[in-house]
Parts: structure tokens; sequence; C-alpha cells
């Protein structure tokens, strides 16, 4: 098995009700190490780079505005098959549809405030991370 590396946001609406260490005991008991983590406040500018695949989509305003509305938590989580046991542990985007035990099935508030982020392949975790992280800020 391959080991990989994959972005995690801990969403506003999870940092709102101190969630944070719940959900990354979520991660670290499922094999996966925080081998980069940092709090900020994102701008509107750096949430519309982050998300701008999803800039012609209807829901594009209203995700940037949700994701500046407070703090988040992006980090670098590190695991065999990192991406996938990620995605895994997050749940289905919906939480109406998640998996009992998943962290947006116990913790988001609906579709769009669901708790997590995480990259969804190879090649967009790469450009994730590189978004918020530079090698020197990673340390496994």
């Amino acid at each position: 098995m391959a080991i990989e590396r994959t972005l995690s946001i801990i969403k506003p609406d999870a940092t709102e009700r101190d969630l944070t260490g719940q959900i990354n005991a979520r991660f670290e008991g499922a094999g996966l190490r925080i081998v980069a983590q940092k709090r900020l406040h994102l701008s509107e500018a750096q949430a519309q780079a982050f998300y701008a695949v999803h800039k012609e989509r209807p829901f594009y305003a209203d995700l940037v505005a949700f994701m500046t509305r407070a703090p988040v938590v992006v980090q670098v989580l590190e695991g065999e098959n990192a991406i996938a046991r990620n995605r895994e542990v997050m749940g289905a985007t919906d939480p109406a549809k998640a998996d009992t035990g998943t962290i947006r099935k116990d913790f988001a508030q609906n579709i769009e405030a669901n708790s997590v982020h995480g990259s969804d392949a190879p090649e967009t975790a790469a450009q994730e991370i590189a978004f918020f992280f530079s090698a020197i800020e990673i340390v496994g």
C-alpha cells in the first residue's frame, strides 16, 4: 500500500463549535498522522482562489462566504492510502447520506456546513497542499 499525503480542512462550522480535537482524534484513530497543521482565517481572495474550480457553479459565492466566516484548520494527513482513508473517515458530502460513525454524520450541520474537506485524488492533494504549505512546514 502506498503512503500518501492529503489535505484536510476543518471548516468554520466545526471550529465555531470547538470540534477540532474530536475530529483530529478520528483521523489519528484511523491511522492518519497530522504532519502539518495551522489555524487561519481565510480571506475572500484566498477562498476564491482555493475554490476556483467551482467558480461557475451556483453555490460558489455561498461557499466562499461560508469558508471566510470563521477560522479553519488546514492540515496535511499522511498514511497508507491517505486520500481514500480520509474520505472514508469524513463520510459522504451530504451528512444525511453519510455512514454512521463518520465525521459528517456525527458533526455536520448540513450539506454546506459539513465540517470537513478532503482532497479527492493525488493530483488534487498535491495542488491543495501546496496552496497552504511550503515543504519546510510538512514534518513527517
